[in-house]
């Protein structure tokens, strides 16, 4: 039983690296926004990317929209968005207007995530739509002003691996390397000096059970160098404790630290005793995903479409809506049911429809209503 176990597992990881090895050859490599770029995009979104050949399924238990208030409920809003957010953003508010047509929901350029997250601090708009964690300044800022954090809740899955468009997170190594998965606790002993998960360090391969060559070979780790979304999101989900930031974990200061995600893949697949980690978009040819788990007795999961689409693998990401909401006082009616809408099962259609994004599970979509206590 134990053999077919892991040669099982050997097959959905060799599977995993067969997937990410067609994405070498379908598209070029992502490169970094030039100057232009950015300024188009400020002002009129990001274009949106060519869609993926598998696309997910909408979720048969999400709940139906149906209407709270009344048809007459009638009045103004302003949000901000980041630029690959706009068209959703736009196509949410249009769908919304069936049900409400008095009120008017308007999401004005500039396009940025990062300047929604300031306008939400000095209270200019009413909501911020994010495709990443609010950056923790932000939170700090936002407390220090209102004396509580700003609320974040989550409004659809990120995307598979479109660049740009909040891809799913992977760890990596050579491909000679013989090692299929890790568990948080040991990536928490590789990456940390806080050990929050409860690991010894971590500094050679043979700690992570490869013998003969590998055994005694340091392990060569290729970071993003902090602050970045994607250092962020692997600081939270991996080196904290219950994905908060409550027992905020601390990167090893000797880590081969980069100041963006592009040289990350490229550096492990010349470094045969190198490990990192990027967004599925920015892989390059050379290196071999590695599956995953959250807890030394929970599932292992590779980052496969199927996986991520169904929002088993640990390091998907999500979109949030953040909002300025008063633990005691009860939140704008408008608001409220915008974003009641956004998780129903017709919200997700609009994400759906569009065919870039991953619509949320119906546990996801409960989560969300539980946190404006809507459940």
């Amino acid at each position: 039983m134990r053999i077919i176990k892991h040669y099982l597992a050997f097959l959905i990881v060799l599977a995993t690296y067969v997937l990410g090895y067609a994405q070498y050859n379908q598209s070029a490599q992502p490169k970094p926004p030039t100057v232009e770029d950015k300024a188009r995009w400020s002002k009129q979104g990001r274009e949106l990317p060519t869609r993926e050949l598998l696309q997910p399924t909408l979720d048969k238990e999400l709940s139906t929209f149906v209407p709270k208030e009344s048809k007459d409920l009638a009045g103004d809003m302003r949000g901000a968005a980041s630029d690959v957010l706009a068209d959703l953003a736009s196509r949410w508010i249009a769908a919304f207007r069936v049900y409400y047509p008095n009120v008017h929901i308007s999401v004005p350029p500039p396009y940025s995530g990062q300047v929604g997250a300031k306008e939400l601090v000095k209270g200019d708009i009413d909501f911020a739509l994010v495709s990443r964690e609010l950056v923790p300044s932000d939170i700090v800022s936002f407390k220090a002003k209102y004396g509580y954090a700003p609320l974040s809740i989550p409004i659809m899955g990120g995307t598979y691996r479109h660049f740009g468009f909040l891809d799913a997170v992977a760890f990596f190594v050579n491909k000679d390397n013989p090692i299929n998965e890790l568990t948080f606790k040991q990536l928490d002993g590789l990456l940390s000096t806080t050990y929050y998960r409860g690991s010894a360090p971590i500094r050679t391969w043979g700690q992570l059970g490869l013998k003969a060559e590998w055994y005694d070979k340091k392990i060569e780790v290729y970071a993003v160098k902090p602050w970045n979304g994607f250092e962020e999101f692997v600081r939270e989900r991996v080196l904290c404790i219950n994905n908060t930031t409550a027992k905020r974990g601390e990167w090893r200061k000797d880590l081969h630290f980069s100041e963006t995600v592009f040289p990350i893949s490229p550096a492990v697949a010349s470094d045969k005793y190198a490990i990192g980690y990027s967004g599925l978009a920015y892989l390059t040819p050379g290196v071999k995903l590695i599956a995953v788990s959250e807890s030394e007795t929970g599932r292992i999961v590779p980052p496969t479409y199927d996986e991520i689409a169904k929002a088993n693998y640990p390091l998907s990401r999500l979109v949030y809506i953040n909002l300025n909401k008063n633990p005691s006082k009860v939140i704008n009616p408008i608001l409220n049911e915008f974003i009641r809408f956004i998780v129903s099962k017709e919200g997700q259609s609009v994400v759906l429809d569009q065919a870039v994004y991953i619509p949320l599970r119906v546990s996801q979509s409960a989560a969300s209503l539980s946190l404006l206590g809507l459940n």
